[in-house]
């Protein structure tokens, strides 16, 4: 039981986070478009809270480019080399940078504090390496589950449900496999869904998955949590699909992409559990943590309740 009871100073962390970072990464976005043979037009789309992002975020153009306001000449090399952006990883956790060619053809780079840089080539061909794919999705998936709160909250919840038992670990694969099908079918074209209900159906997720863990009677969900985390599992990976889709594939290394991004969620996810352990392993009295279940789980169900209002009232 005390294992089981150990969770409320993760949980007041998590909950310290305002609601608006429940779920979605901060992402500044770029788009470059080519006008002319090696004349660019390039501006941040706009910020959510009105702050400009070049006060926060600062490109380095490859050498041979000259930047003016909104303006970027590569002459007949075009725009080949490397780009970087200085301050990704403070204020937003990856920029995205569109660049749209003359031909028509575009590509996605995405830059995270991990790799602030990427290799352009003149054109929409990505000549990355495997290595290279896999490093930035890997972190992509790391950041993207520790920065959403919502999905933070719903594995916390099955923490409190479950307690460290051996059944953990069915639970939690359960989750595991069900979110990495929905993922793999929604970003691979199957599977398309608006993200307002699935955003909705999350936030609901934890409400149910608390109000099962104050129960104290036998009832399903204690009896086989991991076929609710399975069938919740199925909604979060639909969410984890939108961030990926926002972010963008690369389409030779697609396959790749969407494995090591699902394995830097998976990554978050054991980060998350292996917290829980740490906070249990304190040495915190038995009454303490007992006293601090209810209320943790009550403020989780409280928040999750207050995001579902929000996202059905979006629908």
């Amino acid at each position: 039981m005390r294992l089981r009871a150990a969770f409320p100073i993760l949980a007041v962390l998590a909950l310290a986070a305002s609601p608006a970072w429940a779920h979605e990464m901060s992402m500044a976005e770029m788009e470059v478009r080519e006008t002319s043979p090696g004349e660019f037009v390039w501006q941040w789309s706009a910020s959510s809270d009105k702050r400009p992002m070049g006060n926060d975020l600062v490109p380095r153009w490859p050498e041979g480019c000259t930047a003016g306001p909104g303006a970027l000449r590569c002459g007949t090399e075009g725009l080949k080399g490397t780009l970087a952006i200085d301050g990704v990883g403070t204020r937003y956790s990856a920029a995205l940078v569109k660049v749209v060619w003359l031909d028509g053809q575009s590509h996605v780079y995405t830059l995270t504090a991990a790799q602030a840089s990427v290799q352009l080539y003149g054109s929409a061909d990505d000549r990355r390496g495997g290595a290279e794919v896999a490093r930035a999705y890997v972190v992509l998936g790391v950041q993207h589950i520790l920065s959403g709160v919502d999905h933070l909250l719903f594995v916390v919840g099955l923490l409190f449900l479950v307690g460290f038992r051996r059944r953990l670990i069915g639970t939690i694969t359960a989750f595991t496999l069900a979110h990495s099908v929905t993922l793999a079918c929604s970003a691979l074209g199957w599977l398309t869904l608006r993200p307002a209900p699935v955003e909705a159906m999350i936030a609901l997720s934890i409400v149910l998955v608390a109000g099962e863990a104050l129960r104290e009677r036998d009832t399903l969900a204690r009896r086989i949590p991991a076929l609710v985390s399975f069938l919740f599992g199925l909604v979060h990976g639909l969410g984890f699909a939108g961030a990926l889709k926002s972010i963008g594939l690369p389409q030779r290394h697609l396959p790749l992409a969407l494995l090591t991004f699902n394995l830097g969620v998976e990554l978050g996810q054991l980060m998350t559990v292996l917290a829980a352990y740490a906070i249990v392993r304190l040495p915190i009295s038995r009454r303490v943590l007992e006293r601090g279940r209810t209320p943790a789980l009550y403020a989780i169900g409280v928040v999750a309740a207050y995001w579902s209002w929000l996202r059905i009232a979006a629908l």
